[in-house]
């Protein structure tokens, strides 16, 4: 039985195997009788995805429907959907374009040897095929279900959860009621270490090379607020989208002391691991959702990739293969940024920085890593660009500051979506491409020998690479960087802004 387990676990089966296993559970029927054939080739697709180990993680599978995927955001707005009508209809269309990413992820990864599709029928011979079958049969899956009824709607709503990314069997085996104790002292140590380095770089940094957006400038993004959709997400169409992260993207100033400071791509090596490409700085965007303030506020976020963290000494528990920042800025309806905050790839060292126009709850918990705001966001006038501080080796943030935009001068980045890396060129060998993220969301060869000391807090291998929705941030306490209410817990507004009006 365990041995069968670790296979399952290994090849990222259990979530194909749970949602086939809960096609028969839900009452009603969600798909319409001549439908069959997409129930048969969702099976058949799901299994060659199991057996190939490409599943893809960002975005969970919902239990018994086909074409659908709930992220966090998705499992906050369960509530609204509920009620049926547009906003229904608009959750459904989210968690299929979560589905639709997903999938195309993982039949881009699948080896040259699953086609032609074995069972499928008529024959799959190809991917070009296998996407336009898939999108027919969520398209079909969305019409039934936009017709559902308040049933089968809340049998899928309860399903449509994200799970959070703490064991409790490890948390249980560890003794976590008791070991919590040290690593909270080991935290709190590490947040005074931090603001002191923060404060010295504030008097005197050490020197930068300075990394600026490729040219031109972007266009101006539109004043005023993003129309809104029926759930009250912010939705900017893709050029707004491009125009906001492009306008938004930060300067960072990087101590650069060796090869292992080049920030790049990442990249597949000859020999199966993990690598970055440095030749040509590239930074990572994508766009988020996050509640502050009683509404859903848009989220840009830039991410650099890292050769690695090198090693300071011969016991050193956190150095390893690659190594990743993540900035994350918040901006309000008029495209101001709010707040930033900041983790590593792995959830580790994540920061807060907020503007003059937010401030922290009263009555936070005690003895867990709620909020550790190190210093305020400096203001930021429509002319400036966010300057990110970054130290050598580890990586640390360790400044944060505003530059006009005429001075923003320094070596060239590009900027690259954040969902390529959901599918990479390999150097050879069974498939032709490879997700840079494993079907348990982490990145294979970049573990740590810190997850052999952390695993009583519950977080599978600690210090390890990981893929959107997959950062849980707090060793004490829980904590994910996609909570859905992760901001809107922590601040609150010092002088609330006059708000526009709520789309219907």
């Amino acid at each position: 039985m365990s041995a069968w387990w670790a296979v399952v676990r290994r090849l990222g089966v259990l979530p194909l195997v749970l949602a086939s296993a809960a096609c028969s559970t839900l009452p009603g029927d969600l798909l319409p009788p001549e439908d069959a054939a997409c129930r048969a080739w969702t099976q058949q697709l799901d299994a060659a995805v199991a057996q190939a180990g490409v599943a893809d993680a960002e975005a969970e599978r919902i239990p018994g429907v086909a074409g659908l995927r709930v992220d966090r955001v998705g499992e906050a707005l369960r509530g609204r959907a509920a009620d049926g009508g547009p906003a229904w209809v608009a959750w459904l269309q989210r968690a299929a374009a979560l589905d639709e990413a997903g999938r195309a992820a993982e039949i881009a990864n699948l080896p040259d040897a699953t086609w032609p599709l074995p069972g499928a029928a008529a024959g799959v011979p190809g991917r070009d095929e296998a996407l336009a079958r898939s999108a027919d049969c969520r398209r079909r899956q969305l019409q039934a279900l936009q017709q559902a009824t308040p049933a089968q709607r809340e049998a899928l709503l309860a399903r449509a959860r994200v799970p959070d990314r703490y064991s409790l069997g490890l948390r249980t085996l560890g003794l976590y009621p008791l070991a919590r104790w040290p690593f909270y002292a080991g935290v709190l140590g590490w947040q005074r270490d931090h603001a002191a380095a923060m404060a010295r770089w504030a008097r005197q940094p050490p020197p930068l090379q300075r990394f600026v957006p490729a040219a031109p400038e972007p266009p101006v993004p539109p004043p005023g607020p993003l129309a809104l959709d029926a759930l009250g997400l912010p939705q900017p169409t893709p050029e707004e989208a491009q125009r906001l992260l492009a306008w938004h993207a930060p300067v960072f100033e990087i101590e650069q002391r060796g090869p292992y400071d080049r920030f790049g791509s990442p990249t597949w090596a000859a020999d199966g691991r993990p690598r970055v490409d440095g030749a040509e700085p590239v930074v990572f965007q994508r766009i988020g959702h996050m509640r502050l303030g009683g509404r859903w506020r848009l989220q840009l976020v830039h991410t650099l990739w890292f050769p690695e963290r090198p090693a300071r000494s011969r016991l050193d528990i956190l150095a390893g293969a690659l190594d990743a920042v993540t900035v994350r800025q918040t901006l309000d309806e008029q495209g101001r940024v709010l707040l930033v905050d900041s983790i590593h790839a792995c959830g580790c060292y994540h920061l807060f920085f907020p503007s003059a126009a937010l401030r922290p709850r009263a009555g936070a918990p005690r003895a867990q890593e709620w909020l550790f705001a190190p210093a305020p966001l400096p203001a930021l006038a429509a002319e400036d660009r966010l300057v990110v501080r970054l130290s050598t080796a580890s990586h640390d943030l360790l400044g944060l500051h505003a530059l006009p935009r005429a001075q923003a001068t320094g070596t060239a980045y590009r900027l690259q979506d954040d969902d390529s890396l959901r599918s990479l060129p390999t150097a050879g060998g069974a498939s032709p491409r490879r997700s840079l993220f494993g079907p348990d969301g982490l990145v294979r060869g970049s573990e740590r020998a810190e997850r052999f000391l952390f695993w009583p807090m519950g977080i599978a291998s600690a210090g390890a690479m990981r893929q959107w929705g997959h950062h849980a941030t707090a060793f004490v306490g829980r904590r994910h960087f996609d909570d859905a209410d992760l901001l809107e817990r922590r601040f609150e507004w010092i002088e609330r802004p006059p708000e526009p009006p709520v789309a219907p």
